[in-house]
């Protein structure tokens, strides 16, 4: 998992930061009157995540830059595939009400529990 370098968390890190600003402010503003409050609180949920994840990927950089670790480039891994399916799907859900993304929801979050406990056998085995 080396190809998923300390480069990489910062670049996508800071992107997913940005997108999730970017998604905030355009619910908050240009989507305010086309979702119900169901539409807007999932889509709050998936910004919150995002950036919450978007902040441990830059993390998942700085602590690869000070030593090349496996866990750490797979937690990264994780993070950013838990943000595209977990976010991504709450918030094509939030816009199409399209009930059955709900079952793809979990495997998001399922990636981004992962990428936890990546960081947890990193901290246990250092």
């Amino acid at each position: 998992m080396q190809w998923f370098n300390a480069q990489i968390c910062l670049l996508a890190g800071s992107f997913f930061g940005l997108v999730s600003v970017a998604l905030g402010a355009f619910a908050a503003h240009g989507l305010k009157a086309k979702l119900a409050d169901y539409g807007k609180d999932i889509w709050a949920t998936a910004t919150e995540y995002q950036m919450y994840h978007a902040l441990a990927l830059i993390l998942v950089a700085v602590l690869i830059k000070q030593g090349e670790h496996t866990l750490y480039s797979w937690a990264g891994f994780l993070f950013t595939i838990g943000i595209l399916v977990f976010s991504g799907s709450l918030y094509v859900l939030a816009l199409t009400q399209i009930k059955w993304l709900g079952a793809i929801t979990p495997i998001g979050g399922t990636a981004m529990l992962g990428g936890w406990i990546c960081l947890i056998l990193a901290a246990v085995r250092s």
